[in-house]
């Protein structure tokens, strides 16, 4: 059985609702979920990016969780269509978002690494999605974290959003601190629009409320909303309300960010629903890259964690909820990846995408519909600075310099644990080759993390090659092993 056609009935232990699914089978390949004319021009859709940070593979509860409250979300993924095989375009945040937001591998235009020595930002000259939105008549919003630029001409508001309400930096308090990330004019401070402003409480509440406002006041047009919050991101910080809902829990803070997380979407949602927005709503879900070290973030099955070429890295939750075309909840196993958002919101508001783009992201569209039976795509890659990734179909092959390769085969191995470079040399060559010709039309990064990273970087591959407890993580452990050394 091919498995670019495995769309399957959700198990019901993983959510609140009882859900059914019905199939319909032409010549023994699933052909739609539901049979309907996809003709977007007649009612734009409002679409919302969910995009989380730093979230774990099994944090969720339509993800198996069982000690993290995400009712909320377990909701809104209930009626939707979860991706089985979903991957963000980096392991990191910075260039996670670059990709996400141009549709493009972001080492198209030398964006591959977090900030790091010379980082410049984003390539102004890159076209994001807001813009082409805006330019359909939809008004545009971002909230959260940017983490794109800090030069006037990376500003969101420069970048096709009409509102912005978030910070610039990659990351900060959840709370209001005049001393430190708030003091005026640090990048960490919390901007609406251009004008840093004061902020009262919990800040993933605070960007929750200020989007539902920004549902209600647009209610009668269509609108595109980028909600990026920086939870479940360190600092590990909860409102002593939720700290309290959550005594003795063994993850107590992360539980405690994460049920404000699932508040504040829960919040969006009921918004849309009281303005009969709901239906319409074209919602994407996901986390910028896999489960932070330093977060207490569970990626079980998966191995790995943020920043590092193995499947925990970057294989994330993700989700599609859109009622009105896509009202059952199933699992679908095609290889997707966050690339292809820029087009599939596009095609969704009936916006034709111009080769000039030079896009790598496919439209999910025709695939959830039925009328292509294959997989988005056959092949990914993720390089950053001396580590890279290619996946062709089931294999993958990992290449780090200084710590050698290696070969998995994800439908006999997901945990990535043994090395069949020796057992299958033609497919190691094919996949070797594959990412050469990849990288042909690629940039080198414009910039790097640095001597420091690059070692913790190489170290944390190498003893995962080796199936090994990790030595280091962060430049406190590599200084510390170099004293012990």
């Amino acid at each position: 059985m091919k498995q670019f056609i495995n769309l399957q009935r959700e198990r019901p232990s993983y959510y609140l609702l009882r859900i059914s699914v019905i199939f319909l089978f032409v010549s023994g390949g699933l052909l739609s979920i539901r049979a309907f004319s996809f003709s977007p021009a007649a009612s734009k859709p409002n679409i919302i990016i969910i995009l989380v940070d730093d979230a774990g593979y099994a944090d969720f509860g339509f993800m198996g969780s069982k000690d993290l409250q995400t009712p909320n979300i377990d909701k809104l993924a209930a009626g939707a269509i979860r991706f089985m095989d979903a991957h963000v375009s980096a392991s990191v945040c910075s260039p996670s978002r670059a990709g996400l937001l141009t549709g493009k591998y972001q080492q198209r235009f030398g964006y591959e690494c977090n900030e790091g020595e010379g980082y410049p930002g984003m390539d102004t000259s890159q076209t994001i999605l807001p813009k082409l939105l805006q330019q359909q008549g939809y008004r545009t919003a971002a909230f959260g974290k940017w983490h794109l630029g800090f030069e006037p001409a990376q500003h969101p508001l420069q970048k096709g959003y009409q509102y912005y309400y978030g910070f610039l930096s990659g990351g900060r308090s959840y709370f209001y601190r005049p001393q430190k990330d708030d003091r005026l004019g640090s990048k960490n401070g919390l901007l609406e629009n251009r004008n840093q402003v004061p902020f009262e409480g919990y800040l993933t509440d605070r960007l929750g409320d200020k989007a539902v406002e920004y549902i209600r006041e647009n209610k009668d047009h269509p609108f595109f909303i980028y909600w990026a919050p920086n939870a479940v991101h360190t600092p590990m910080e909860a409102s002593e309300e939720d700290m309290e809902k959550f005594a003795n829990h063994p993850r107590q803070k992360l539980a405690a960010m994460t049920f404000s997380l699932d508040r504040a979407i829960g919040k969006m949602v009921e918004e849309l629903k009281k303005h009969g927005l709901f239906e319409n709503t074209l919602i994407f879900f996901l986390s910028d890259n896999g489960g932070a070290h330093d977060n207490l973030s569970n990626n079980f099955p998966l191995k790995g964690f943020k920043g590092n070429k193995y499947e925990a890295g970057h294989r994330v939750p993700f989700f599609i909820s859109w009622p009105k075309q896509f009202d059952v909840g199933v699992q679908y196993h095609g290889l997707s990846s966050s690339l292809d958002i820029f087009p599939t919101a596009l095609e969704a508001a009936g916006v034709s995408i111009q080769p000039t783009l030079g896009i790598d992201g496919i439209s999910l569209i025709p695939f959830l519909t039925g009328e292509k039976n294959d997989n988005p795509h056959h092949e990914l890659v993720w390089r950053k600075d001396g580590a890279a990734a290619i996946r062709f179909n089931q294999y993958k092959l990992i290449l780090i310099n200084g710590a050698g390769e290696r070969l998995y085969d994800l439908s006999e191995d997901p945990g990535e644990s043994n090395d069949l470079q020796q057992i299958k040399p033609e497919i190691f060559s094919l996949l070797k080759q594959k990412l050469n010709n990849w990288e042909k039309d690629k940039m080198k990064p414009a910039w790097t993390e640095g001597a420091v990273w690059d070692t913790i970087t190489l170290m944390i591959h190498d003893d995962l090659m080796h199936n090994q407890k990790v030595r280091v993580r962060n430049p406190a452990e590599l200084n510390e092993y170099r004293s012990i050394d």
